[in-house]
């Protein structure tokens, strides 16, 4: 096969082995639906691309596009008066069906909500095969196909080598930050562990929440102020919102709240999204003990220190090296060993995965879309995962949860804890 999977997607792979590893893009076109057009121009891009006949060899860690005719069924659905609800009713559906466990894989699902004067577009796709920035090139081609824009001629790379040659350029760095393991195992000892009160059930609810443009806007001016990132910022809060249901479990030494946050190692080594499709991610981890009467200044300073570490020290190379020797050591435990071996070893509270669209859509030539949502499977190693998504004026924010660990009713608390937090934000 031409194609071999890197660290982060083989560990993908193993993670659906337990419960479907989806993520899902919503985008908002806005024309009223024609399900039939919108189906001929998503085979029109798809067979463009040549994202069509994906031959999956699992065990081998191999793949292959091999072409052909793409023949989409977009499922199509009635927004009636609440198409919002319609929408994250389908998303949370999506992240809880499974793709084929290999060979011959149809990796892409698309459905349409009909709301009148526009309609949404959603895909949910196998997340090994891409990131969330080469969907959204792809959502981007195939609006601009249905809208009648001009056609682009590009040309994707499929095949783009795995992380070795990540590792051959950062070679002094990787060596340098192999030290960071021992802090890392240390912080790890420290975390409070995930809940999972209701049993191993690991299935995924989906909780939307919208960031307006005044909140988002005031978010970005309270950070520059304080000298951090919007992200950072976003992360400190969220930190905050989970300590309420942190605290009953801390004990002795298990005192930091931990959380998980995506980093996408493109630019380290590869093309942009509108020259090569696939996935290059990594991770890092922020750990604190939240104390009450911690300012949340102090907090987002804290946490800005911690990835400002990360950043100039690629110390999320390391982290690749972890999920090459979590690969070894899965291969000896049993189905239940594998569903808790993350949260006992490397407990997070929640992740975090944010995405720029409008600065993707303007790379793929375009403004900003008037609405794009986001949602990711949780997997076995945080049981919340908040995908982060800049869309036009807003901040849109998908809070997948594990439903054996938390009940919508706690999600909606803590979306509703981060909306009060960023409504009441002075710089």
């Amino acid at each position: 096969m031409k194609g071999r999977l890197n660290l982060f997607q083989s560990m993908m792979l193993r993670w659906r082995e337990i419960h479907p590893y989806n993520a899902v893009h919503v985008v908002a076109i806005p024309r009223p639906m024609d399900a039939a057009q919108l189906a001929r121009d998503i085979d029109t891009y798809r067979e463009r691309a040549g994202l069509t006949g994906l031959l999956l060899d699992a065990p081998g860690r191999r793949y292959e596009y091999r072409g052909g005719a793409a023949h989409t069924a977009v499922t199509t659905l009635a927004g009636h008066a609440d198409p919002d609800a319609v929408v994250r009713a389908e998303m949370e559906r999506q992240l809880n069906a499974p793709f084929p466990a290999t060979g011959p894989i149809e990796p892409f699902r698309f459905f349409a909500v009909d709301a009148g004067a526009r309609f949404y577009l959603g895909v949910a796709y196998d997340h090994f095969i891409a990131g969330g920035d080469s969907i959204v090139v792809l959502l981007k081609r195939i609006t601009d196909l249905h809208m009648g824009a001009p056609s682009i001629a590009e040309t994707q790379e499929l095949y783009p080598p795995t992380f070795v040659r990540l590792f051959a350029r950062h070679a002094l760095s990787l060596a340098t930050g192999l030290p960071h393991f021992a802090g890392i195992l240390a912080s790890c000892r420290r975390a409070a562990r995930p809940p999972f009160p209701g049993g191993d059930d690991p299935g995924n609810g989906l909780v939307q929440h919208t960031i307006d443009g005044a909140n988002f806007a005031n978010l970005a001016r309270v950070a520059a102020a304080w000298g951090v990132t919007g992200n950072e910022l976003l992360i400190a809060i969220l930190l905050r919102a989970l300590s309420p249901f942190a605290a009953e479990r801390w004990s002795g030494r298990r005192n930091q709240l931990a959380i998980g946050s995506i980093i996408n190692v493109r630019n380290d080594y590869q093309p942009g999204p509108t020259r090569v499709f696939g996935q290059f991610l990594s991770s890092c981890r922020v750990a604190n003990p939240v104390p009450p009467g911690m300012s949340l200044r102090d907090l987002a300073a804290d946490v800005h220190a911690q990835l400002g570490r990360v950043r100039r020290r690629r110390l999320y190379l390391q982290m690749l090296v972890m999920i090459a020797v979590a690969g070894r050591v899965w291969r000896f435990l049993s189905p239940v060993q594998r569903a808790r071996f993350h949260a006992k070893n490397y407990p997070l509270m929640a992740g975090i995965t944010p995405l720029n669209v409008n600065a993707l859509w303007r790379e793929a030539g375009g403004s900003a879309p008037p609405r794009y949502l986001r949602a990711v499977s949780t997997g076995p190693l945080a049981p919340l995962v908040v995908a982060a998504t800049k869309a036009g004026s807003a901040l849109e924010l998908g809070f997948t949860y594990r439903t054996a660990a938390f009940s919508r009713d706690d999600v909606a608390r803590i979306a509703g804890a981060v909306q009060d937090a960023l409504a009441t934000l002075e710089a």
